[in-house]
């Protein structure tokens, strides 16, 4: 194994499931390890190494398995796969863990905009339940009496705090944020380019010469490399012939001399890379093409022309023939939320949903101009004059609410 494990990651892995094995008197042991962490700094791939180092059989699970047509499936599913797990620690005589990869893109709720299923509040629970009974999981529409070895969970993903608060509690799931530090990076990067040529020292220049970059961002600078190469190759044979060479040809495979990994050629091409992603950050192409009531220039909206407001209880008055007029403390409030970089959307639900918090958005999300805004709450308050109407000001970059505030009651209360 060529690859770099970094210590504490295999530490914290090895720990965690060797625990779950022994029986320690009055020791109650989370059966979930869940790790997360930014994206791209190699969970998974570390978890991979981890496992073929310690002899660990892995059943996986994808969170894009987690959502089925059928209400029920994707819970039967992780139950299936427990079991199966458990058989195998039991006919081979090894460890053997369950690995759910991006659980909160599976499971996980992001924003006003994210549906909540039925699967997802399953597999909530089945997790849930699983931890709290690790040897007597059953099937749906079987029962078997006798209990079954206990599998430790491995989840991965990037916000947590996006999942059902029950599932992450400390007792059934321990957490462990997976954050490399400089020396991990080294290390890592190392065993990326270990038959590459590269010394330590030219490692370390590499890693600080992208000390923002995350782990996959070093994979792909070595998969950029070769790009030159199938270039000219593909130049050579033709594009109407490259097909025919590659796929199913009598030909061998096309072989590639060692390119240039040189530290000032994977700097060069490094910026490439970064430049990339920088064009696509500063874009922002999805707020011109959803901006409301705005035409294609990149403009400032116009200020929302100043509307006669009388006293109100309640944050809005109703409607006036087809016009809801807005208080001056609700206009304040949304200038206050866009001021710090914050958009808006608004949500509605009727008396008998306002129970159970089942609110529904009125139709537009993530809203940046006052203008917008506030025709949107007006057209809002129109639309749903019997119902609450709550403002929500939502953070886009840690994908999380920060305001909500109700701006219409059924009743007439504030």
């Amino acid at each position: 194994m060529g690859y770099y494990i970094a210590p504490r990651f295999l530490d914290k892995l090895a720990v965690h499931i060797t625990k779950n094995f022994l029986n320690i008197p009055g020791v109650r042991v989370p059966l979930i390890l869940g790790i997360h962490g930014r994206k791209g700094e190699g969970k998974t791939f570390q978890c991979e190494l981890a496992f073929e180092k310690m002899g660990i059989e892995v059943t996986l699970i994808s969170g894009g398995e987690l959502e089925s047509p059928d209400a029920g499936d994707p819970a039967r599913l992780i139950r299936l796969r427990y079991r199966e797990t458990a058989e195998l620690i039991k006919v081979r005589g090894k460890m053997c863990v369950l690995m759910i990869n991006d659980l909160d893109a599976g499971a996980g709720r992001f924003d006003e905009g994210t549906q909540y299923t039925v699967n997802t509040q399953l597999v909530n629970a089945t997790l849930m339940n699983i931890a709290d009974n690790p040897t007597d999981v059953q099937l749906p529409g079987s029962y078997d009496s006798n209990p079954i070895r206990r599998v430790p969970i491995i989840v991965t993903g990037n916000d947590f705090s996006t999942l059902y608060a029950p599932l992450i509690r400390d007792g059934r799931m321990e957490k462990f944020y997976w954050e490399p530090n400089r020396d991990d990076k080294v290390g890592i990067v190392g065993g990326i380019f270990a038959d590459d040529g590269l010394s330590s020292r030219e490692i370390e220049q590499l890693v600080d010469t992208f000390p923002n970059q995350s782990i996959d961002f070093f994979s792909a600078l070595r998969s950029r490399i070769y790009d030159e190469q199938i270039r000219d190759f593909i130049h050579k044979v033709g594009f109407e012939r490259i097909s025919l060479r590659i796929v199913n040809s009598v030909e061998g495979p096309p072989e590639f001399k060692k390119p240039d990994f040189s530290l000032a050629h994977l700097i060069e091409s490094g910026k490439v890379v970064l430049a990339e992603q920088q064009r696509v950050e500063n874009s922002q192409l999805v707020d011109e093409y959803n901006r409301l009531n705005r035409g294609r220039s990149n403009q400032p909206a116009p200020p929302a022309p100043q509307i006669p407001v009388k006293p109100s209880t309640n944050g809005n008055h109703k409607h006036d023939g087809s016009n809801t007029h807005l208080t001056l403390e609700t206009q304040e409030q949304i200038r206050q939320i866009l001021a710090q970089g914050h958009k808006i959307t608004f949500e509605h639900v009727d008396e008998r949903r306002f129970r159970t918090g089942s609110w529904q958005s009125c139709g537009t999300l993530h809203i940046d101009a006052e203008s917008d805004a506030i025709s949107t709450l007006e057209a809002c308050l129109v639309d749903y004059s019997g119902e609450y109407v709550r403002l929500v000001g939502i953070d886009p970059k840690a994908k999380r609410r920060v305001v909500e505030t109700i701006i219409q009651r059924p009743d007439g209360r504030n």
